[in-house]
């Protein structure tokens, strides 16, 4: 016999011994379930090809989704808006419509379910015709995103957005500078208490298509790369921290989720602030397809996934499988 005066093993040998020392939980605590809705007159919700199980949702069957996720545990939305082309322009004015569509469902949301939490992406994406998270500039012989005028509309959805009710506004967009600009756009208009979750270290990732799928937001022209960061870059991400931290975020972003572990982990050593991660359509979309060809055990490998994401140091987790994730937990999660 070996002569081992340590043998981590156990630790190990029991259900009960292994729970005294894990390190890292998951529970619905710590999900916020993305929804994505289209302002169709008459038309129902429209399955989404490339994400099974998620789609387009009109306004009842966002309530009909979202009084189901309640039961599940979840207490936490993000919405995110598939708007009809005709009402796109290239300055995304739908964006602050106070009766545009998300300030309407927000509305309707909070009047239904005054306790959840619910957050708005800001971003143009949605609204502009020219498919970009900013306004374009095409004078030139190579088009460009106005950072600035980009800057001065954000402002305004995000204060739209927070008059409907929103507890949480999200820029998703990447400008430079907006995170204080919005600050003081809601400071100055009352909402003091609405907080900023800023996607902080979002990247150019390939792992994003089936969302522009879901919402057609694809660029029109060329690709987001000067204005996401570049996926080869880590210490990038600690000076966006830094910027964000100093402007006034209440909590930050790292997106994508899976690939992007370690800037997770840079972020969670480097703030104190709250660190969320975004389980992308992507990530999704792999796992989905995986699964459904039975080469994955699905309920093992999503919590696992998510666990992974935790483990890196995600206190927040946006994930399309927040309420399948909740129902497997209450079932006896990832098992002792």
């Amino acid at each position: 016999m070996l002569d081992l005066l340590s043998r981590p093993r156990r630790n190990r040998k029991s259900a009960a011994i292994r729970s005294f020392h894990r390190e890292t939980w998951l529970s619905p605590a710590h999900f916020i379930y993305p929804l994505f809705v289209h302002d169709r007159d008459g038309v129902g919700d429209v399955p989404i090809a490339s994400m099974p199980g998620c789609s387009r949702l009109s306004a009842d069957g966002l309530m009909r989704e979202v009084d189901a996720a309640r039961a599940d545990g979840i207490a936490s939305v993000v919405l995110f808006p598939a708007v009809d082309d005709a009402r796109k322009n290239s300055t995304g004015d739908e964006a602050w419509n106070p009766e545009g569509l998300i300030p309407t469902l927000v509305r309707r949301l909070k009047q239904a379910h005054p306790d959840l939490v619910v957050v708005t992406d800001v971003a143009l994406d949605p609204y502009n015709s020219d498919g970009h998270d900013g306004v374009v500039d095409a004078s030139g012989p190579t088009p460009r995103i106005l950072n600035d005028r980009t800057v001065e509309i954000l402002c305004r959805q995000a204060v739209c957005q927070a008059e409907a009710g929103a507890d949480v506004v999200s820029p998703s967009d990447m400008m430079d500078g907006r995170i204080g600009a919005i600050r003081r756009a809601l400071d100055a208009a009352g909402h003091t208490d609405v907080s900023i979750l800023s996607y902080c270290a979002k990247y150019a990732s390939a792992y994003y298509g089936p969302f522009r799928e879901a919402l057609d937001s694809a660029p029109r022209f060329g690709d987001k790369k000067t204005y996401q960061m570049d996926p080869a870059n880590g210490r990038e991400a600690l000076r966006e921290l830094a910027l964000d931290e100093a402007e006034g975020a209440d909590m930050v972003m790292v997106k994508p989720a899976g690939p992007f572990l370690d800037i997770i982990r840079r972020l969670r050593e480097a703030t104190t602030l709250p660190v969320a991660a975004y389980q992308v359509s992507g990530e999704y979309a792999m796992l989905k397809a995986a699964t459904e060809r039975g080469w994955l055990d699905e309920r093992r490998v999503v919590l696992e996934s998510l666990l992974g994401i935790r483990r890196a140091g995600a206190d927040v987790i946006l994930t399309y499988y927040a309420r399948q994730a909740a129902r497997w937990l209450a079932e006896g999660g990832l098992g002792a």
